[in-house]
């Protein structure tokens, strides 16, 4: 009965990150497009940094308030999740087309970032404020490729014919003089459910290994980190059923990089973050995981993920969860 309460807590955090997230994007989304931004930038970067929200406040508070394994878990574990859970659900229901430059860019630079994060991590334990730094001047580099890529793909497009019904919608909504407040509003709502959900997330989870005698970075890795990857689940798994593999598999590797990157760089800035080395393991996971989306395109069918390899994806998130409580 002690641990009810605790548990009810968390499931509202989780709710309150992701609609929080959802309000966040959708009011910095509409006021950015006011503004004449393309839309195929805002995608890239402020949707894109919309779904890894979670993560990033779970990651802050729990480095504020001195809880380094579940800072870095709640990252390495959602990663994992992303891949193997996430990736795998997706292809078992539609296989997932490769792109070119998924295959050749993004998914090589995901592999390099990997093993950059590695590397800062196991230099002296911990990562430090000059290795934050270095995290978030790579997630710049990347945040300046989608960017490129971003408007490499919108020129492609702009002869594409214009819905009028829908150049009419938009021209109303921003005839509309209360519509900027409504985005306000739904900003500051966002950035309040954020930051309670990510206090109930971290506090109640801590309540809860304590109760249970389960260290930090268990919790981190299961509950929080599958938590937290909701809004990817739920976005890539969609993405999928309709078809759009770009969609479904690049959602999952700017998450990834974004969680390194943006989310550790963020909160080790902070607050440095000690390194627990168990946690090598669970890098190599996620490292031989990025390799084998690198090597699918070269096994048949080739330049894809399939059926089955989504099913071998789901088996070893299913072995890696039962090996975290052996």
């Amino acid at each position: 009965m002690e641990i009810i309460l605790p548990a009810i807590l968390i499931i509202i955090g989780f709710i309150l990150l992701i609609k929080g997230a959802d309000f966040l994007v959708e009011g910095s989304s509409d006021i950015a497009k006011r503004f004449h931004i393309p839309e195929i930038v805002i995608g890239l970067t402020i949707v894109s940094i919309g779904t890894s929200l979670p993560e990033l406040l779970v990651s802050i508070n729990s480095a504020t308030k001195g809880f380094s394994d579940m800072s870095l878990g709640n990252v390495i574990g959602s990663n994992i999740a992303n891949f193997l859970l996430i990736l795998g659900v997706s292809a078992s229901l539609r296989r997932l087309k490769l792109k070119k430059e998924t295959r050749y860019i993004e998914v090589p630079l995901c592999i390099l970032y990997t093993i950059i994060f590695t590397i800062l991590c196991n230099t002296g334990n911990m990562i430090t404020r000059i290795e934050a730094v270095i995290l978030l001047v790579l997630f710049n580099i990347f945040i300046g490729y989608t960017v490129a890529m971003g408007i490499k793909g919108e020129k492609y497009d702009e002869e594409a014919p214009i819905d009028e019904d829908d150049e009419t919608e938009k021209a109303a909504k921003e005839r509309d003089p209360g519509s900027i407040w409504r985005n306000v509003v739904q900003i500051l709502i966002g950035i309040i459910a954020l930051k309670f959900g990510g206090d109930f997330i971290v506090d109640n989870a801590v309540i809860i290994a304590e109760y249970f005698h389960i260290s930090e970075k268990i919790i981190s890795l299961t509950i929080i980190a599958i938590g937290t990857s909701l809004p990817e689940l739920v976005t890539s798994v969609i993405a999928a059923i309709k078809g759009n593999s770009d969609i479904s598999v690049g959602n999952i590797i700017g998450s990834n990089i974004f969680n390194m990157t943006m989310i550790i760089g963020i909160a080790a800035l902070i607050k440095p973050i000690t390194f627990n080395i168990e946690y090598n393991t669970d890098l190599i996971i996620l490292f031989v995981a990025s390799v084998g989306l690198f090597l699918f395109q070269y096994i048949p069918p080739k330049n894809m993920m399939s059926k089955r390899n989504g099913v071998m994806y789901l088996i070893g998130y299913a072995a890696y969860m039962i090996s975290l409580f052996i």
